[in-house]
């Protein structure tokens, strides 16, 4: 099984990158887990761009998607809501709908006690809206993220647990 992840944060240091890159640790054997890099690399989406063939960072994007089994999307949220860089993202599958059927587990990581809810509902409507498939066990929210991560990207053991039942669950729907 192949899964694509994609960080909304552009932070070097960011809480949801590492957390993406914990998954590879809590999934069971045969997953594998490719991190997405190239978010800041997209061009702002303009529909008359949006032709064939697309820019490269886009079609690389969309041939990511396509490719997965299913796709774990972790996120901060801005202004109560999700990052400009990955709802550009987004904006470019919307039209070639790689998202379609596909199965999604949201992962929304923050340092405040809601812990990027806000950030998930909109996301999570996004992604609907988009035809994406979001299993009952597809949201999983992080409070107080920087409180359940080391300096070394481990997690401490209670989110470690919750995330890996969210993973189990997740990979089970597919």
């Amino acid at each position: 099984m192949k899964l694509f992840a994609i960080s909304g944060s552009l932070r070097e240091r960011s809480f949801n990158t590492a957390l993406l890159r914990a998954v590879q640790g809590l999934l069971p054997g045969g997953i594998a887990v490719s991190l997405y890099g190239g978010l800041a690399e997209l061009p702002h989406f303009n529909p008359d761009l949006d032709a064939d063939p697309a820019p490269a960072t886009v079609a690389g994007l969309r041939a990511c998607i396509a490719e997965a089994d299913g796709v774990l999307i972790c996120s901060p949220e801005y202004a109560h809501g999700v990052p400009g860089s990955l709802k550009n993202a987004l904006d470019w599958i919307v039209s070639t709908g790689e998202f379609t059927d596909k199965p999604v587990l949201l992962i929304n990581a923050s340092p405040s006690f809601m812990g990027a809810s806000l950030a998930q509902e909109n996301l999570a409507e996004i992604l609907r809206v988009m035809g994406a498939k979001l299993p009952d066990a597809a949201l999983f929210a992080v409070p107080g993220v920087s409180r359940k991560i080391g300096a070394d990207g481990a997690l401490e053991a209670e989110t470690a647990q919750a995330l890996k039942a969210a993973l189990a669950a997740f990979v089970a729907s597919i």
